[in-house]
């Protein structure tokens, strides 16, 4: 994803929330953005988007999160906000199993239609109703790893590892961007490249803004 170069951060990084319906994916990005909670959300038509700029490693990164519908009839809309992100956070309900079951389909939706290095979260959203779990962390684990996903259990309500989730997908789409750039350069200086010519780092859509290529209830 193209961007203006703004002195007010270093990295744009477009980042999605995916999963089913009524899985809390609006409230993540309320929690995440603005700190807030609404008991009484509703399901999200289409696609919504929100912004934070928080530090990575000393760098001034600014996370574009768009917020896709989970329900099928909107697929077409959500595969076509995927193009492009960087990192995602694949939620699902621990106390709807099917949304746990659905997790597979939303991965494939994921590898075809968005970046091929994209960092991958998988959050299991709801944490605060335990009670009413059906899905155990330990199977989540299981297909986190058999996936080479990131996980976490997360609650919108209470604030739980909300702030993690996200800042675990930031660092580490920051670490890639970094070993891209780096790599880029060392072929650039292998090629005897003039000082100062723009390197485009494989196919990654968010670009360093200092002008160089490189880069929804619980």
């Amino acid at each position: 994803m193209g961007c203006k170069v703004d002195h007010e951060y270093d990295y744009l990084f477009k980042i999605v929330l995916i999963g089913d319906s009524c899985v809390g994916k609006s409230n993540i990005l309320l929690r995440f953005t603005r700190n807030e909670f609404f008991l009484e959300s509703k399901s999200t038509i289409g696609v919504e988007f929100a912004t934070r700029t928080l530090q990575v490693e000393g760098q001034t990164v600014k996370a574009q999160i768009w917020d896709t519908a989970g329900q099928e009839r909107y697929r077409a809309i959500t595969s076509a906000y995927c193009r492009g992100a960087v990192g995602a956070l694949l939620v699902y309900d621990i106390t709807k199993r099917q949304t746990f079951d659905n997790v597979h389909r939303w991965i494939r939706e994921l590898r075809d239609h968005a970046d091929s290095n994209i960092v991958i979260m998988m959050a299991g959203n709801k944490a605060d109703l335990n009670h009413l779990r059906s899905v155990p962390a330990k199977d989540a684990q299981i297909l986190a790893e058999k996936e080479g996903l990131s996980f976490f259990e997360t609650s919108a309500l209470e604030s739980l590892d909300v702030e993690k989730a996200f800042q675990s997908v930031l660092l580490d789409i920051y670490h890639i961007i970094s070993k891209k750039a780096m790599a880029a350069q060392e072929a650039g200086s292998s090629t005897g490249l003039p000082h100062g010519t723009t390197i485009n780092v494989s196919n990654l859509s968010s670009y360093r803004s200092k002008g160089a290529a490189c880069c929804n209830s619980n």
